[in-house]
């Protein structure tokens, strides 16, 4: 899919997400701005580049002379990063550029609110009520633990700049980036960025990288193995940041991560056996100067448009505990290296070729458990379920999008014409979409466990997967025969049911508050509920439907009460309070809903 084509995409899917939210009568107006910074936070999220779930939270505000923007943010769970976000959204179907002055200019108002926050100037002259205030004294209480700050400007143009120039509030450094329309295409596509980088390893080293060179006669790459010094290449992430990783399949984590933390130690205690105990890093590059080192062998003087595809843990890992323990010695560490030179005339092949080496490099390091878990038996057999049953009017289907990507594949696979792409989205359309861990998260929000879910899509998912497989000490639940799956159905109409009522009734931690709408649904009503009749109507009825927004405003109010002066999206992660929201006092049950099924006498059971 080019460029133009991912542009009128993303504005349809910004339309029809703000399209359908408008559908709920006497609600907030859902700002296209915002739902374009939602779903641009969702793609990062999915890819690796931020952390799980980043909240939407709009903030604007002039504080002297001084204006203040947000409108979203990201903590990681050990809250030693963060991230925020600021959108700029124009609606166009037509590539259009941006200047850098207004790129630039929202992301110094952004910074100027980290930079109060930072201060603890924001959050006292803020309204309690408003959901920045949490966030804002948020951060001013883990400033100091932060280890990686940035802040992403989004926006649906054409940026000339990527990124500016990082900027430090009181020693801590904080990196400003632009995800514009072109590099959200990057991602999305998994292909080869084209901001070109150029490192000079004679500055950098002192001399060239002694190399082995291996030249690929009958292939489209030739392949170098050397070895970086580890000062180098934490100088070189130090210089260019998250541009070095942007063919990555995902960015830097965490140091307490398992690998990481791996990492971390060997670092500190035993750094001469780095390059024994590391697999080291995949690098691509356009462009490879060969040189002669000082003892006449072979050597690698400079690469342009280089790329670390597999090892960016490694590289940030490097830069992160050398920051945050500088009596960590990089001198003793040799980072073992693998250099493919890209020969492919084609661009759109290069771009497949570096999404394959990115891919496959990283399998031995398992980018998502979703993703490694697509082929288990359960999802397969929930893919066929769905191909093979149709809705109760005998012409619609679900799709369960066992592989990423696969319902786009099947629209272009079958949509041969536009009268019939036209009839496939009619039968199938986007909102009848599932990915596994949307599944795994309507499911476990059913099963209550909305403290799990509130954890993030990955970690979610792992909890999930445990349960199948009965790594949880469970009995692992039988496969799905065409009765569960039709059941399953209805759980996610009711998941997504109460996800477009309630998220235009708050204006922040709208996940937290549907997982835990759903959960209740399942201890308040549970099998009284009648998931056939969801099924045969696909919808809920009237009363079921203001069940659900009644139940929510009872919900957000519980989950601000408790969390004490927390965050409410920390807050929610934990099983406590799942407790405390299943022990408070909830709006009646409204004993009239017709999902509730009937004893012999017509009363509900």
């Amino acid at each position: 899919m080019g460029l133009e084509e991912f542009l009128i995409q993303t504005q349809a899917e910004v339309r029809g997400e703000a399209g359908e939210r408008l559908g709920a009568p006497g609600q907030a107006y859902p700002y296209p701005e915002l739902v374009f910074a939602e779903v641009v936070m969702k793609h990062m999220s999915e890819i690796g580049m931020t952390f799980d779930e980043p909240e939407i939270c709009h903030y604007a505000a002039k504080v002297g002379n001084a204006n203040l923007r947000l409108s979203g943010y990201a903590v990681s769970d050990e809250q030693d990063q963060l991230d925020l976000f600021v959108s700029l959204y124009a609606g166009a179907d037509t590539l259009t550029p941006i200047p850098d002055s207004e790129t630039r200019n929202a992301a110094e108002q952004c910074f100027r609110f980290l930079s109060q926050c930072a201060r603890g100037r924001l959050a006292s002259t803020m309204d309690p009520s408003n959901d920045a205030h949490l966030l804002a004294a948020t951060i001013h209480e883990i400033y100091e633990n932060l280890d990686q700050i940035r802040i992403y400007v989004l926006t649906d143009r054409q940026a000339k700049s990527k990124n500016f120039k990082s900027r430090e509030i009181s020693g801590k450094t904080v990196r400003l980036e632009v995800m514009d329309i072109e590099r959200l295409h990057r991602h999305w596509s998994a292909g080869k960025p084209r901001d070109e980088l150029v490192v000079n390893f004679k500055e950098v080293c002192g001399g060239p990288l002694p190399c082995i060179c291996v030249p690929g006669e009958t292939t489209d790459y030739d392949c170098f193995l050397t070895v970086i010094p580890g000062e180098a290449l934490r100088f070189v992430y130090d210089k260019y940041g998250a541009r070095l990783l942007e063919a990555n399949v995902r960015s830097f984590l965490s140091v307490t991560g398992k690998v990481n933390k791996g990492i971390r130690d060997t670092l500190r205690n035993a750094p001469e056996r780095f390059m024994a105990y590391n697999n080291g890093i995949v690098l691509v590059a356009d462009e490879v100067c060969q040189e002669r080192t000082s003892d006449g062998g072979p050597g690698i003087s400079w690469m342009k448009g280089m790329q670390i595809v597999n090892g960016g843990q490694t590289t940030a890992s490097l830069y992160f505990s050398k920051k945050k323990s500088p009596d960590v010695d990089l001198s003793r560490v040799r980072v073992p290296a693998k250099v493919l030179l890209l020969k492919t005339p084609d661009p759109a092949d290069e771009e497949a070729l570096v999404s394959d080496i990115s891919k496959f490099a990283n399998s031995q390091n398992s980018v998502k458990q979703s993703d490694l878990s697509a082929n288990k038996p359960y999802h397969v057999e929930i893919e066929k379920l769905a191909t093979s049953t149709y809705c109760p009017d005998g012409v619609g289907r679900w799709f369960y999008e066992r592989a990423a990507g696969s319902y786009n594949v099947m629209l272009a696979r079958e949509g041969t014409t536009p009268a019939r792409l036209k009839r496939l989205k009619e039968a199938i359309p986007p909102a009848r979409k599932i990915t596994k861990t949307d599944l795994a998260k309507y499911l476990n929000a059913w099963n209550q466990l909305p403290h799990v879910v509130s954890q993030g899509n990955q970690k979610n998912f792992i909890r999930f997967m445990e349960a199948l497989n009965g790594d949880d000490g469970q009995n692992s639940p039988p496969d799905p025969d065409v009765s569960a799956f039709k059941r399953m159905i209805a759980v996610v109409i009711l998941y997504k049911t109460a996800q477009k009522l309630i998220r235009p009734m708050f204006a922040a931690f709208q996940g937290n508050i549907v997982a835990y709408v759903v959960s209740v649904i399942s201890n308040r009503m549970g099998a009284r509920l009648d998931m056939d009749r969801i099924w045969l109507h696909q919808d809920l009825s009237p009363q079921l439907k203001q069940q659900i927004q009644s139940w929510a405003t009872d919900v957000n109010r519980t989950l601000h009460e408790t969390a004490s002066g927390r965050m409410v999206s920390e807050w929610a992660k934990k099983p406590e309070c799942w407790d405390a929201v299943k022990g408070a006092s909830l709006s009646p049950l409204n004993p009239d809903i017709p999902e509730m099924k009937l004893d012999a006498d017509h009363v509900p059971v």
